[in-house]
């Protein structure tokens, strides 16, 4: 009895521990994220995404960089190329149902190349 409580809760731990570090993994590939869409820098995008083995368009909803999309993210500092990557990255139905036709307009980027991406690309 006292071996199977034992190997019960050596799983729970395990299990609790594999858990964090996913969630650190996770953190850590959406602010480095973040920080190379600041500096525009669409190649260790590509990379970071490439060691990863992880798609854009499956983690894009679950990535905010200090309260934004990274679309939003991109044109607040002026990441044109990054930021048209992204669009071309992401499903046209998630591009339509952001909100950041919206967002631009009302926060003076409507003239931003990676809203005419957007624009161009989901059809508005």
């Amino acid at each position: 009895m006292k071996l199977s409580t034992f190997l019960i809760s050596l799983s729970l731990s395990s299990a609790a521990l594999l858990s964090s570090h996913n969630v650190n993994a996770n953190d850590q590939l959406a602010a480095s994220i973040c920080d190379y869409v600041g500096a525009d820098d669409k190649s260790r995008i590509r990379k970071k995404l490439k060691e990863t083995r992880v798609k854009l368009r499956n983690i894009y909803a679950g990535i905010s960089c200090g309260g934004n999309n990274l679309i939003r993210h991109a044109i607040i500092n002026g990441a044109d190329g990054t930021g048209e990557y992204i669009v071309k990255q992401i499903p046209k139905s998630d591009l339509a149902s952001g909100g950041d036709v919206a967002w631009a307009d009302a926060n003076g980027h409507s003239g931003s190349p990676v809203i005419a991406a957007l624009k161009s690309r989901a059809g508005i």
